[in-house]
């Protein structure tokens, strides 16, 4: 029986595996991906909607926020607190303006005042890679596992990634939160209920 990967191995053949796709290749299926969440249910009840910016590598969300401003919902969008250690979600009316680039490379709104939690519908979340059960493996801060471990969060968690980030398995913690909702560039997968870590 072949041992799991730990997370460092399983982060760096994700990193490798994100870095084969060419800038081209990666818009139109981010496009893709989008045009799926925008046709589920979830995203249609959503009222406002907590995207992620980003990353030059990444799934890009842009048509997404168009997409919600659109049909007049609120966008907000991650804003990090390193003192608190956690995300604050920031409501953003544009993704040309009002945008500066952190430290760390990610853009991040200049303005800082939260929307709570709790008003949060739906959350499209980032991650190097996802498991067939829909669970997560992130970057390696736990920022999204701890926004959407808030017992004061009682939205929906919808994982978006390409297909290849979709692993059969992978290297789980107690406080990893698994996605309600996972889609990619090919499918949509649904969590009939959070899966328990044994």
């Amino acid at each position: 029986m072949n041992e799991m990967p730990t997370k460092a191995e399983t982060r760096r053949y994700l990193r490798q595996t994100l870095a084969a796709i060419s800038p081209e290749t990666r818009q139109s299926r981010s496009t893709a991906a989008c045009s799926l969440v925008a046709g589920t249910p979830e995203f249609a009840a959503a009222r406002i909607v907590m995207l992620y910016l980003s990353m030059p590598q990444e799934l890009d969300t842009a048509w997404l926020a168009l997409r919600c401003w659109q049909m007049d919902k609120t966008v907000v969008v991650p804003k990090v607190s390193w003192d608190q250690k956690r995300m604050l979600p920031i409501e953003i009316t544009s993704l040309t303006s009002g945008l500066a680039t952190s430290s760390y490379g990610a853009r991040e709104p200049i303005a800082d005042k939260p929307i709570p939690a709790d008003m949060i519908d739906l959350v499209i979340v980032p991650g190097l890679g996802f498991s067939r059960q829909g669970h997560r493996i992130g970057r390696g801060m736990g920022f999204y596992d701890r926004f959407l471990g808030q017992d004061n969060f009682l939205g929906i968690a919808c994982g978006l990634g390409f297909e290849e980030q979709v692993l059969e398995q992978l290297p789980l913690q107690p406080h990893d939160i698994p996605m309600t909702l996972l889609v990619t560039d090919k499918t949509i997968r649904r969590f009939a209920a959070p899966t328990v870590h044994p």
